[in-house]
């Protein structure tokens, strides 16, 4: 048996640099879509402060056995400030920090930043070039725009959730931040595109990023394939509504595969290879639009097969036959996974909480050749950095009269 390959051990340099360094981003962001955006920036160089109120960003809260593993792998290479926004001094504070920044996030409830005195027409007077990004769950302005702006909302609201799942059970929602996720993502794309343009023009811009607006997007073609038929798209499982076969196959040793056959080609591959060539020809499954009649027959067929052999026979029999298929893996598999290892998908980095003393989490994405993604320095304590951040900008002893008021805190 091959040896399991073990992560790739990285320490943090804090002097490390790529393509967003002298990038300065404002986060008042709190929950994932804010701190995955910002994430993404400060992987690449961009100096991002986090300011936290007293209780800090909401992650810190969501912890296993005691570890805030959320934080630590969505605020790595960050800073920290923390600031009482309930008072003036503290929003004078954030207008100051404002003033020398390129981005400031925000994920509060449509019209909170505002009433702090923070409105986006105020931050562009501070710095014309400025690029605001409001994160919220259904956005500015509509009918929905105070509703709260939980992503599982958003994910039942986009269609999603009436598609995932077997016909004869309830709707499923995703078990992890999906609609939080492609928002974070393509918030980061979104202020790229603005300080493209605030570089290019000086002009800033507010971005309307709302949860809702990407997983609904990723849902298309749903409405015109509602227009064309007037049909609701069933709940199939794993299968395709597009193209059989397509699902989730056991194996003899309670593994799961997935397979895909997508292609008139593929589906040949694979009839041969589990010996069923006749089926090519067979009136049922001769075409994609004959397989899609009679999915449960083939399915059935396949099924069968995949069912006398183990995982590890299931991908060895496939991979011979050059047959798009693959293993369905869990965190505890992928952990020990060759492909994830080497590739550096998982990295592990120095974290004293840990057991062992490293912490897993992600590697870099996105990987870009010249300009790779940093690490910089781990997720920071609360107001780790309020002296580094905060000195330069109001000087000593502003920040120790701040401190002793309690509008600067410390974590």
């Amino acid at each position: 048996m091959s040896e399991r390959p073990v992560p790739h051990r990285r320490e943090f340099d804090p002097a490390a640099t790529s393509a967003l360094q002298g990038l300065r981003v404002v986060d008042l962001s709190r929950l994932v879509a804010g701190n995955l955006l910002t994430k993404v920036l400060a992987d690449h160089g961009a100096e991002v402060v986090k300011v936290e109120p007293p209780e800090g960003d909401t992650l810190r809260a969501w912890r296993t056995r005691g570890i805030s593993t959320t934080w630590k792998t969505l605020s790595r290479n960050k800073l920290s400030i923390c600031l009482d926004l309930r008072n003036l001094e503290a929003i004078a504070v954030v207008k100051r920090l404002v003033d020398g920044a390129a981005i400031f996030v925000e994920s509060f409830r449509p019209g909170v930043l505002e009433m702090m005195g923070l409105a986006p027409e105020l931050l562009l007077a501070i710095n014309p070039r400025l690029v605001i990004v409001r994160v919220s769950g259904w956005g500015q302005d509509g009918p929905y725009r105070h509703k709260p702006g939980f992503g599982t909302l958003v994910e039942g609201y986009s269609g999603f959730a009436a598609v995932n799942g077997f016909a004869d059970r309830e709707p499923v929602l995703p078990p992890m931040y999906m609609a939080d996720g492609y928002a974070g993502l393509y918030g980061a794309a979104a202020a790229m595109i603005a300080l493209r343009h605030a570089e290019a023009t000086g002009q800033g811009q507010v971005i309307d990023q709302t949860l809702f607006d990407p997983i609904h997007v990723m849902m298309e073609p749903q409405h015109a394939n509602w227009q064309l038929t007037r049909q609701i798209k069933p709940r199939t499982g794993s299968r395709s509504t597009n193209a059989v076969p397509r699902n989730a196959y056991r194996t003899k040793d309670g593994g799961w595969v997935c397979l895909s056959a997508s292609t008139q080609g593929m589906t040949e591959k694979l009839l041969r290879s589990i010996g069923q060539s006749a089926l090519i020809t067979d009136p049922r499954f001769r075409t994609n639009t004959d397989r899609l009649r009679h999915s449960d027959e083939l399915d059935a067929i396949i099924a069968d097969y995949i069912r006398g052999m183990t995982l590890e026979e299931t991908l060895a029999h496939f991979d011979r036959a050059g047959v798009t298929i693959g293993p369905i893996m869990d965190a505890g598999m992928l952990a020990e996974d060759r492909y994830v290892v080497e590739r550096e998908a998982v990295i592990e980095v120095p974290d004293d909480e840990m057991p062992e003393g490293w912490l897993p989490m992600h590697g870099m994405v996105p990987r870009l050749s010249a300009t790779p993604g940093i690490l910089a320095r781990p997720a920071p304590k609360l107001g780790e950095h309020n002296r580094a951040i905060l000195e330069p900008v109001l000087g000593e002893a502003e920040l120790a009269r701040l401190r002793a008021a309690g509008v600067v805190r410390e974590g």
